[in-house]
């Protein structure tokens, strides 16, 4: 038995870095959704009351089915990267821990998908 400095011995046990890469993008998101959330509520609000004829008509403009897209977006990334870190951290055993972040990623990009669909929906119908 020879003698191993720490770095020997923890190199190879796991990507250091890795979770600062998280972090930031958590942290770049969350800060996108402050000016995105009230572009998002202003225009919402304004036609909420109005029926459909005026969400279809907020909505049918660029500039709000726009923003109400890139929130959709932009929330739901920043969903999956909050569950993920929810999951890794308290969620115990390999196989639970995997079905249920596979499961976490397929709903938020499911939820994505189907929200950008519906404004580009409106938008192209308008």
């Amino acid at each position: 038995m020879g003698f191993k400095t720490d770095f020997a011995r923890v190199q190879g046990l796991g990507g250091a870095g890795e979770g600062v890469h998280h972090w930031w993008i958590q942290r770049l998101t969350s800060v996108a959704l402050v000016p995105l959330t009230i572009l998002f509520l202003i225009p919402f609000g304004r036609a909420l009351g109005g029926g459909t004829e005026a969400l279809i008509a907020t909505y049918g403009q660029f500039g709000n089915a726009l923003t109400a897209a890139l929130f959709i977006g932009v929330a739901c990334w920043h969903f999956a990267i909050g569950i993920q870190v929810v999951i890794e951290d308290y969620v115990h055993g390999n196989a639970s821990r995997v079905t249920l972040l596979i499961l976490a990623k397929l709903f938020s990009y499911t939820l994505a998908a189907a929200g950008i669909l519906a404004v580009a929906t409106i938008l192209f119908r308008a």
